[in-house]
């Protein structure tokens, strides 16, 4: 994809910009290690240290979180679900460098959201999990119908996302500050996905066209994130 196209969208459809082939290598060899090692923590502090042993990563990308909850939790099998064909290669891949424990627990499933029918995905989680995904989707409410429709009663919900800025001068110094090394489609990416990512008061009134006001909260975190927790009735 033409970075100039991609920089002047005004949302970033997934899955067709994350499965261009240049984006998915430079995703894959970029190190998030801190950034997902700190959600995983962060789900852990909000769930109370159990989410289960069901665990759906939504949006997961080349199975960075995914890797991290199975690690994270012996007792419990994890799903990743996305709808990018090259990005699950590079997850299924690393399940080659793995314990087998850990590659019999961990499945990736190509999937676009909403999901066509409830019967495609059999499962009923105990916890779904997404990081940075709700700005990339055409439409932001087949997020919250996913989540309804896959989490078993009491499940734990964790959404974590880019957080809008005020600005464009913000976008840039947000940009400078954390992509100064990355390279160039990232930047692009980073820089759409800012302008692309919603405020705090967007997601709450999402929450309540969803019907999920009520069991889901949000709030801003830190400076570049929002994030999204609670139980499902």
């Amino acid at each position: 994809m033409d970075l100039e196209i991609l920089n002047s969208m005004q949302r970033i459809p997934e899955p067709e910009l994350m499965d261009e082939a240049g984006q998915v290598l430079a995703y894959a060899q970029a190190d998030f290690a801190a950034s997902d090692a700190a959600m995983v923590e962060r789900l852990a502090q909000l769930c109370g240290d159990d989410p289960g042993t069901a665990l759906l990563d939504l949006g997961c990308g080349p199975g960075n979180i995914s890797l991290l909850l199975a690690g994270r939790w012996p007792a419990a099998k994890v799903l990743g679900l996305d709808g990018a064909p090259r990005m699950l290669a590079v997850a299924r891949e690393r399940l080659a460098g793995v314990s087998p424990d850990l590659a019999a627990r961990l499945r990736f499933v190509q999937a676009l959201l909403p999901l066509a029918a409830a019967g495609e995905l059999e499962a009923h989680f105990s916890a779904v999990v997404s990081n940075s995904l709700l700005h990339h989707l055409h439409d932001p409410a087949a997020l919250w119908q996913t989540v309804a429709q896959l989490g078993a009663p009491g499940a734990f919900v964790y959404v974590q996302d880019l957080r809008r800025p005020d600005n464009g001068e913000a976008v840039e110094t947000l940009v400078a500050a954390e992509m100064a090394s990355a390279p160039e489609v990232l930047r692009h990416d980073y820089r759409a996905s800012l302008h692309a990512a919603f405020t705090p008061e967007e997601v709450q009134q999402q929450l309540e066209q969803a019907g999920l006001a009520a069991q889901l909260q949000v709030a801003p975190r830190q400076e570049r994130y929002l994030e999204v927790w609670g139980r499902l009735n």
